[in-house]
């Protein structure tokens, strides 16, 4: 599968580091309190006043165009993100410069988390489409946290994620056919996007099938086969990137007991 090319650094400026008092120079602010998504990400859990404490820092917005990149890998790490709107992939170089995908992120959805270990990211984050985030100073994201015992718990749930995230995915790659590989990734896509008030059986890919393969370690032949297996099954129906899962609960049942 050859690889995606992305936008050279110089044309894709990432993020840098500003005081909340000329955060409005990167566009416009929101506070957490009055965020839509506020059920979804990082306010998840805290009681009004830590969700207070979260508004004195007025994140910053930034708007992404499609195939645009929010930060490369081995750039240095400022920045939580927090996806407003839009969807991402997370990928890493391989030894002989290929793309791998080790992650899709959507709205509500935090990403840079992989900054943390080192202080440069070990990924890269590119939009899949047209895309909004919050830009979440990581200091002082933690002086904040060093005063509200719930607000480190958070940040530690954000970092469990995380290991989760990866645990799910060598499970994902190591113990499954291509069948099961698919039908997890379905299932988990339709299971995001139901938390996020959309239909869980009809829904548009953001990611090409190419993504999807890197992502399962499952080639571009071996995807769109598995795609075409999963409609004769009557499971699906698909036009290009356009997905209805024709029976959910079948699709459920016939994977359950590798999807636990």
């Amino acid at each position: 599968m050859p690889a995606m090319q992305t936008a050279p650094t110089a044309l894709v400026p990432a993020v840098r580091f500003i005081p909340i008092a000329q955060a409005v120079a990167t566009g416009p602010n929101t506070h957490c309190s009055k965020c839509h998504l506020k059920d979804l990400c990082l306010p998840r859990g805290l009681d009004s006043a830590d969700v207070r404490r979260l508004d004195t820092l007025m994140f910053a917005q930034r708007r992404l165009k499609e195939g645009q990149a929010l930060y490369h890998e081995g750039e240095g790490f400022h920045f939580l993100y927090a996806v407003r709107s839009g969807t991402f992939k997370s990928v890493v170089s391989s030894r002989d410069g290929r793309e791998q995908v080790t992650s899709f992120h959507m709205a509500g959805e935090m990403m840079g988390l992989d900054g943390l270990a080192h202080g440069k990211h070990a990924s890269g984050s590119i939009a899949l489409e047209d895309a909004e985030v919050c830009a979440i100073p990581y200091v002082q994201l933690a002086t904040l946290a060093a005063r509200s015992a719930e607000l480190q718990q958070v940040v530690s749930r954000l970092m469990s994620r995380e290991i989760v995230r990866e645990h799910g995915l060598m499970m994902l790659l190591g113990g499954m056919s291509a069948e099961e590989r698919l039908a997890a990734f379905l299932l988990n896509l339709s299971r995001r996007l139901q938390a996020r008030g959309y239909s869980p059986s009809e829904f548009h890919l953001r990611m090409s099938r190419a993504e999807i393969g890197s992502y399962l370690g499952m080639t571009l032949e071996t995807v769109s086969r598995t795609f075409s297996a999963f409609q004769q099954q009557r499971l699906l129906e698909v036009d290009k990137k356009h997905v209805r899962i024709v029976d959910l609960e079948g699709l459920e049942r016939a994977f359950a007991g590798k999807l636990q």
